[in-house]
């Protein structure tokens, strides 16, 4: 099984910044993608952004030019700063990880998801 632990939400003045952080552990063969999306009140869960190996990052359009995401060297840490925060910003962040895992004799592909970290931007 894969564990992702995040750390970094918080309450925050408009227009003021988060790093988000999340890491992963338990039996990973490899990641090629992780991410973020968020949940707001009575809204569905919707992408951030995501970086896959190799560097290709995607955001949503609600967030370009003011979020930036990041993968350390290893892969199975990212990061997700977030700049110029807006009240509509806030919301409980997920980590998203899209690994390569053991399982026993056989190793399979598993999409996994943080427990969620809360943003709140409001003066």
């Amino acid at each position: 099984q894969v564990r992702l632990v995040e750390s970094g939400g918080g309450l925050v003045q408009p227009g003021g910044s988060l790093k988000l952080s999340c890491t992963a552990s338990g039996n990973i063969l490899s990641t090629i993608r992780m991410g973020w999306y968020r949940e707001a009140a009575e809204n569905e869960r919707e992408l951030v952004a995501y970086e896959d190996n190799g560097g290709v990052k995607n955001y949503a359009d609600s967030v370009k030019g003011r979020f930036t995401i990041s993968r350390v060297h290893s892969g199975n840490t990212a990061y997700l700063q977030m700049n110029s925060l807006k009240p509509e910003d806030s919301a409980i962040y997920y980590c998203y990880a899209y690994s390569h895992i053991q399982t026993g004799m056989k190793a399979e592909w598993k999409d996994s998801w943080g427990q969620g970290t809360q943003v709140t931007v409001s003066s």
